[in-house]
């Protein structure tokens, strides 16, 4: 019984599933690594030279910060899928697996015969998932797609940063984006061949992740007022929704969201109750109206207080706030959660994963290096005599 209960809370979603990425820099080895966080085998094909962000920095402890975020606990194996005998034994390979996800450029595969329509005829119960920038028809298809070009393409960055400059998400966020929507499309194809038995065919992209997230924006600019405009840390239609600086300079956003909290805030904080009935601030509409007034008002008390103050009149007035931290005081965080990870010849301190699950182990298995597990896959997928996969 107690043999039963430990390999129960052990058990994880996707043990037993095999998982075959062609894949290179950010979106789909960021789906795969969360599919092997949740128990898949993930045999990550390479190419002789590697996945290029190998090579995009030395941050984690000489290697890619990138690249041991999102290969962790996979297989290596180095082929070149355009010679016939390798070609075979990426065919054999896939012949035993579930899922073959890709980000290579669209078309590529197709000429190498390993595009997911062939693949799936082949092997009916392979899912396939294709990640692409732009998706694979019209024109845009043709255009290049690393995630800042996305960001501007898709109005993300015209609606971000200050009022005098355009600014970029400071993070690949549509990379990240098309991976966990990958990562979504692969777990519903696979509970859908629980009850057809059949795979399918799924296909995300960056540029339709972004888009996704622009719709409020985008039903602003046709069918209101028109898109809000870069605002910087403020927000663009809820007031008072921004950053005010204390005395001793630190950034404080705070957020008001109903009447209620206005007048807690006007009491507790401004300690100007009166404030409250003022008519250019008797409703969110007015307070957005007259932003500068209100601002002004705002920014007034801040001036007087040091942070510490700050922090305990908010409180009083039980006004949701952040402190703009910089990355450094993220780093030591109350809230920060880390798992250790193996990095070379010493342990790194990485963030746990954002799904708190009772599989979780409480550590990241390490990225693989080029080519490492080459020689144990070409031998586990060899073929016999007989000519059976052995």
């Amino acid at each position: 019984m107690a043999a039963f209960l430990e390999q129960a809370r052990t058990a994880r979603p996707l043990d037993g599933v095999v998982v075959v990425s062609i894949e290179q820099a950010l979106a789909a080895p960021l789906c795969t690594s969360r599919l092997a966080e949740m128990g898949a085998r993930v045999i990550k094909i390479e190419r002789a030279e590697g996945d290029f962000a190998r090579g995009y920095d030395d941050a984690a402890n000489g290697q890619s910060s990138y690249f041991v975020w999102t290969n962790r606990g996979k297989e290596s194996l180095v082929i070149d899928f355009k010679q016939p005998d390798d070609a075979a034994l990426l065919h054999r390979i896939l012949g035993e697996a579930d899922v073959f996800v890709q980000n290579l450029a669209p078309g590529a595969l197709a000429r190498a015969g390993f595009d997911g329509a062939s693949l799936r005829e082949r092997y009916p119960r392979l899912i396939t998932c294709d990640i692409t920038g732009y998706g694979t028809q019209g024109e845009a298809s043709k255009l290049k797609a690393y995630d800042l070009l996305v960001q501007c393409e898709s109005g993300l960055a015209g609606i971000s940063g200050a009022p005098e400059a355009y600014g970029r998400i400071g993070v690949s966020i549509c990379d990240i984006g098309a991976g966990m929507n990958a990562a979504i499309g692969v777990l519903s194809a696979l509970a859908l061949r629980e009850r057809t038995g059949q795979g399918s065919g799924v296909s995300v992209s960056l540029f339709d992740g972004a888009a996704d997230w622009m719709t409020i924006p985008y039903l602003h600019e046709l069918y209101g007022q028109g898109a809000p405009t870069r605002q910087g840390l403020k927000h663009p239609s809820i007031a008072p929704y921004g950053a005010f600086t204390t005395k001793d300079r630190r950034d404080i956003v705070i957020s008001v969201q109903n009447e209620r909290e206005w007048q807690q805030f006007c009491a507790a904080f401004l300690q100007r109750p009166d404030a409250a009935q003022d008519a250019r601030f008797a409703s969110n509409t007015e307070r957005v109206r007259n932003r500068a007034a209100l601002d002004s008002l705002i920014a007034g008390v801040f001036a007087e207080l040091n942070t510490d103050e700050t922090l305990v009149r908010l409180s009083a007035a039980n006004t949701a706030y952040g402190q703009v931290r910089s990355v450094a005081e993220m780093s030591t965080h109350p809230a920060l959660r880390t798992w250790p990870m193996r990095v070379g010849d010493a342990e790194l301190h990485m963030v746990a994963p954002p799904v708190r699950a009772p599989w979780d182990q409480g550590h990241f298995d390490r990225a693989p290096a080029l080519g490492e597990h080459s020689a144990s896959l070409r031998a586990e997928f060899a073929v016999s005599e007989a000519g059976a996969t052995v």
